[in-house]
């Protein structure tokens, strides 16, 4: 994998961006049944050739052949779930209880 500059990279992952928002939601439905016999594993193979699709567009940002995408795609989830964990913090659960007293009516 090749980038040639910081400005490059930026535009790189913006249009990664843009087709992980409007392509990749449509190819993992159409893709489904791959996915669930995968056991979800056949996303990394979604995500590695969309991170190759951009590659192709992006003039300063090449990419080898489709294991340089598919380590590409790893890295760039691990960085973006990272990012995600950095700034809006953990999960968090809530638990709503419906509590009954004894003179409640109903």
């Amino acid at each position: 994998m090749q980038v040639e500059s910081f400005y490059t990279a930026l535009i790189a992952a913006l249009l990664l961006g843009m087709v992980n928002a409007l392509i990749r939601p449509l190819l993992v439905l159409l893709t489904l049944p791959a996915t669930v016999v995968t056991l979800g594993l056949f996303v990394f193979v979604i995500n590695a050739l969309l991170f190759w699709f951009v590659a192709s567009f992006v003039k300063g940002f090449a990419v080898a052949g489709f294991w340089s995408a598919f380590l590409g795609a790893i890295v760039y989830g691990v960085v973006s779930w990272t990012a995600s964990a950095l700034v809006f913090g953990p999960p968090r659960v809530v638990v709503v209880r419906n509590v009954r007293h004894d003179n409640d009516i109903g």
